[in-house]
């Protein structure tokens, strides 16, 4: 990657030393499609003169990963456009103040994917890929006199389409959207230099390795596909075995085994889900399998590391930090429980969610951090962006955890995931893992997501626990067998209710807003 503070030229620059060599096999269909580096570039250069030609400065983008959505978003960075890539999972009140806050009038997708949604607000202008790649393909002489342009004149090639008057480091260079998992999504504005210093940051743990493959199937509307899924592999020259969602576990273990995908990326949701459907050598190419989003749990890191071989690797980000803060490495790069260490040039504390004192070593507290990938803050909303960062400039995470002397990081839970009973202070995530434990351990479920625990209001203690589950629990079995686990009688949920499923987010995390919303709603 060429030292340059501009997302678009270094993706160009990355790419074009790929030039021959397949940048991308997409397992999406039947016949994987193959694409090398100077492909990828021409075609992305012809569609991104389309798109300029919208005055608008954000295109919504609703593509699955793969070729499509890597071709999509080459093609809005090289038109000097910002990249928003749109979560189709979301309600649609939800998407449309996405929408309005966002102001996307003009969205690049595909037929096949507008079928499959029918009910998204879909803009009056929406520019299909596939009939413009149907255009750009039909000018076969053309595309090969750009390639041997690409070639030989690089710089002639960008003047031509204009990437040399795309702004430096510019302030925005891609829009995301929060999950929402707790509150309405929030525009993350993230930075050329944010997105580029991540990227570097990754490489810089020196675990990948030019030419390594990496399956690349996690939504683009999630930092983790479209930095450390699309824009890193781009940028650093590692393969990209593509498959369009990470829940067709069909086509994502064809492309395993085909395109012998080294490295595996997902959230525990979706990394336990290849293990219902896999068979013993489907992982035989499998080195790492690198997880981020939410915690892992023990029995799900020991089936991948003792079963299959993979070293499991635990990591942990923000949308807000492009994603990534730290890493665990193979070895005594590695400790049980921690999401590794923090990253190159990211520096890390606690503070104390009461006083904003900062904390001590293995204390814990909100975890707080500053470096060149955290991004200046929210679209359109000061007040918010206020709220996340101290006066000295850290950005609060507002997740509880603690740093111990080595430097591992150890998460404990969201600050949102806790509630104040009697004065105490209550962890949900804690009070769902012990109970998730016991009811895996007493056969009442097999379920992924075996519990949700969240606080409602009460007059008495302030707030009160609620648990919601699947299957039939027997109150007293629960407090006698919690009490046994050494938790107090508040830690104890006050209330269960059976539910018939539990309310996810696109990214497989838990919507604690729909939660604590049925939680009321008894």
């Amino acid at each position: 990657m060429t030292n340059t503070k501009n997302l678009p030229r270094a993706l160009f620059h990355s790419v074009r030393t790929n030039f021959f060599t397949h940048v991308v096999i997409d397992y999406g269909r039947s016949e994987p499609i193959r694409m090398k580096g100077w492909t990828l570039l021409v075609l992305a250069l012809f569609l991104s003169r389309k798109i300029k030609t919208s005055e608008c400065k954000r295109i919504g983008l609703a593509l699955p990963p793969g070729v499509a959505g890597i071709l999509g978003n080459l093609a809005v960075l090289f038109a000097g456009k910002i990249p928003v890539n749109l979560n189709l999972t979301v309600s649609k009140e939800s998407m449309i103040s996405t929408l309005r806050e966002a102001e996307i009038e003009v969205m690049l997708s595909a037929e096949k994917v507008r079928k499959k949604f029918p009910d998204f607000p879909w803009s009056d202008n929406v520019i299909d890929l596939g009939e413009l790649l149907a255009v750009e393909k039909n000018k076969k002489l053309s595309l090969l006199f750009s390639a041997l342009q690409l070639l030989f004149f690089p710089r002639l090639m960008m003047k031509k389409f204009q990437l040399n008057q795309i702004e430096n480091n510019r302030k925005e260079a891609a829009l995301l959207f929060t999950s929402g998992s707790s509150s309405q999504p929030k525009g993350v504005v993230l930075s050329d230099e944010n997105i580029l210093s991540n990227c570097a940051q990754m490489n810089a743990l020196g675990l990948f390795t030019p030419n390594m493959s990496l399956l690349g199937n996690l939504p683009l509307f999630h930092s983790f596909g479209l930095t450390v899924g699309t824009f890193f592999p781009l940028l650093f020259g590692l393969q990209i075995v593509a498959a369009p969602s990470p829940l067709d576990y069909k086509t994502n273990l064809r492309a395993i085994r085909e395109g012998r995908a080294e490295i595996l990326l997902g959230t525990p949701t979706f990394l336990r889900g290849y293990l219902r459907k896999a068979k013993s050598d489907d992982f035989k190419s499998v080195r790492y399998v690198v997880a981020g989003a939410e915690k892992s749990p023990p029995d799900l890191i020991h089936v991948w590391e003792n079963e299959f071989g993979c070293e499991y690797l635990e990591g942990y980000g923000l949308t807000e930090c492009s994603p990534g803060l730290s890493f665990n490495l193979p070895g005594s790069g590695k400790k049980v429980g921690s999401v590794g260490r923090l990253m190159k040039n990211i520096d890390g504390r606690t503070v104390d969610p009461e006083s904003g004192d900062v904390l001590d070593k293995n204390e814990t507290g909100i975890l707080s951090f500053r470096g060149p990938n955290i991004f200046a803050g929210y679209l359109n909303n000061s007040e918010k962006t206020k709220k996340v960062f101290s006066d000295d400039g850290w950005f609060l995470t507002g997740d509880l955890g603690r740093m111990d002397e080595d430097g591992f990081i150890f998460i404990e839970g969201r600050l949102s995931r806790f509630s104040k009973i009697g004065g105490e202070m209550v962890s949900h995530q804690s009070v769902e893992d012990a109970i998730a434990k016991l009811l895996s351990v007493d056969g009442h479920t097999d379920d992924d997501i075996v519990c949700a625990v969240t606080g409602i209001a009460d007059e008495s203690k302030g707030e009160c626990l609620v648990l919601l589950v699947k299957s039939k629990v027997d109150p007293k079995w629960l407090a006698a067998k919690l009490r046994k686990e050494g938790f107090p009688n508040l830690w104890i949920p006050k209330i269960i209710k059976k539910v018939d499923e539990f309310p996810v987010l696109g990214t497989g995390k838990l919507n604690l807003r729909k939660i604590q919303e049925l939680a009321k709603s008894f």
